[in-house]
């Protein structure tokens, strides 16, 4: 049966074929509550801060979609890959950081996307192993670590979020340098007017 939007539009859309990804509104949801400054700016209630339990309950939520990636697992190397990933949760779930060390939704969202063309066609993703341009749209970045790892961004970005690291080298991300602006000494005076 075809939505109102594929009859308005006169299109079809496939069933999407990308299975083992994972439903992450509620992992962003509670990001959005214990994120220290929210996207607009300045905390609502200065005084609120996130509790442990928060934290913790964040890290248990991002192990979860991990460990159901994990049971799904296409290779015993992604099982592996998966089991690092969700044991270095475990550390955080046991002694919860009383502030997060993840990365800003900015970050995220300024990291280098890989154009399409330069993906061969066994390309995957380390997180949930799907072949890359099995998705037609699909949007893969590459961290700025040492070995610029390739990620689909929706299943790294819940990582970098959190834990602010890349999954596959575990070398810290920062905040990639802000380009200076440089002022031209000769026009210091703002005041000339031209002919």
């Amino acid at each position: 049966m075809a939505t109102q939007y594929e009859v308005e539009h006169n299109v079809q859309f496939t069933e999407p074929r990308r299975g083992r990804r994972v439903d992450m509104a509620s992992f962003f949801s509670l990001l959005n509550r214990v994120a220290e400054t929210p996207a607009g700016g300045a905390q609502h209630n200065p005084h609120a801060t996130p509790t442990p339990v928060d934290t913790a309950d964040l890290f248990r939520m991002l192990q979860d979609q991990l460990l159901t990636l994990h049971t799904t697992a296409p290779t015993a190397d992604n099982r592996s890959f998966l089991e690092q990933l969700i044991t270095t949760l475990d550390g955080e779930i046991q002694d919860p950081p009383t502030s997060l060390r993840g990365v800003s939704q900015e970050f995220v969202d300024g990291l280098d996307r890989v154009p399409r063309k330069t993906l061969a066609e066994d390309d995957d993703c380390a997180i949930c192993k799907i072949p890359y341009l099995e998705d037609e749209w699909c949007l893969v970045v590459a961290l700025p670590c040492q070995g610029r790892h390739r990620f689909d961004l929706e299943c790294v970005g819940p990582w970098l979020r959190s834990v602010g690291t890349c999954p596959m080298c575990r070398e810290e991300m920062v905040k990639k340098k802000d380009v200076p602006v440089v002022v031209d000494d000769d026009e210091e005076d703002g005041d000339m007017m031209y002919a």
